[in-house]
């Protein structure tokens, strides 16, 4: 299993894991893409290097060097990183594995997104607990042992990290307004490829075409057709990642006009064809 760089998204889990923790790392020059998106799986991101923004249910907050962002389940989230080099740990596990391990309970003080930063003397604990899991999980993610460490890096992080406050004056997911789209977005969450229009979408969540789209973009940071588009890839990566689909399956699957249309939109997103990024999920 290799280190690569790689998105916030389209980590998917293994379908033989319960968690996977990857080490992300950007050049100077690379470029990082992301968008408002979800998992159906937590998230909890330990940042090395960092300049940027973690949006979230709550705001907009500030990211440093060596803070923690944890993201629950199904809840939209967006990063936005400065330009220069940056570095992080990205742990996505199962809500269910919480169970397994007896940790429910403290994940209960998690019920949203949330951003936490820790003191200097935890953070080199915390750092070298994400260090010693990695490296557990790459040999055998499996193992008692990389469960024990997991567990214990949550029940670290529950102890002594605390939530900062998001910069309030700059809320970008009020709650009112992210209310009155719920009826389209809980179509992003269980469908791969939303087909609906723009007016058919503004007529389920009962607005007018014109407030839908001006909501969306201010909600979620790009515009409903772009939005649909980039879940629709997002979708296709998970596909490419977790089935034996081939490329011309997944096109029709998503509704795109063509596997070529399909090829084109994916490298422009990612920077790879759907074939080299299988080539490269399967690498690691």
């Amino acid at each position: 299993m290799k280190d690569t760089k790689a998105y916030c998204e389209p980590f998917c889990l293994d379908k033989n894991h319960s968690f996977e923790i990857h080490k992300v790392q950007y050049g100077h020059d690379d470029v990082y893409s992301c968008f408002t998106h979800f998992h159906e799986v937590h998230e909890l991101i330990i940042f090395e290097n960092i300049s940027g923004f973690y949006f979230y249910s709550a705001g907009k907050s500030t990211l440093e060097n060596n803070d923690l962002v944890f993201t629950p389940s199904f809840e939209t989230h967006n990063f936005e990183c400065a330009a220069g080099s940056k570095s992080w740990y990205i742990l996505q596990f199962l809500p269910s594995l919480a169970e397994q391990l007896n940790i429910s309970s403290v994940l209960s003080r998690f019920g949203q997104g949330m951003h936490l930063r820790l003191s200097a003397q935890h953070i080199k604990t915390v750092q070298q607990q994400a260090q010693w899991l990695h490296e557990c999980y790459r040999r055998d993610a499996n193992s008692e042992l990389s469960k024990a460490l997991l567990k214990t890096l949550i029940l670290w992080i529950a102890e002594h990290a605390h939530p900062m406050n998001p910069e309030a004056d700059k809320q970008v997911l009020v709650s009112t307004e992210h209310d009155k789209l719920k009826p389209i977005m809980e179509k992003f969450k269980h469908k791969a490829s939303v087909e609906l229009s723009l007016t058919q979408a503004a007529a389920l969540c009962f607005i007018s075409p014109s407030y839908f789209s001006k909501l969306f973009k201010r909600t979620y940071r790009y515009s409903y057709s772009e939005y649909t588009l980039r879940h629709k890839l997002y979708s296709a990566a998970r596909l490419l990642s977790q089935s034996d689909k081939s490329i011309t399956e997944i096109s029709y699957e998503l509704n795109f006009a063509s596997p070529s249309h399909l090829i084109f939109q994916f490298k422009r997103q990612f920077a790879l064809t759907p074939r080299q990024y299988r080539t490269q999920d399967h690498a690691q």
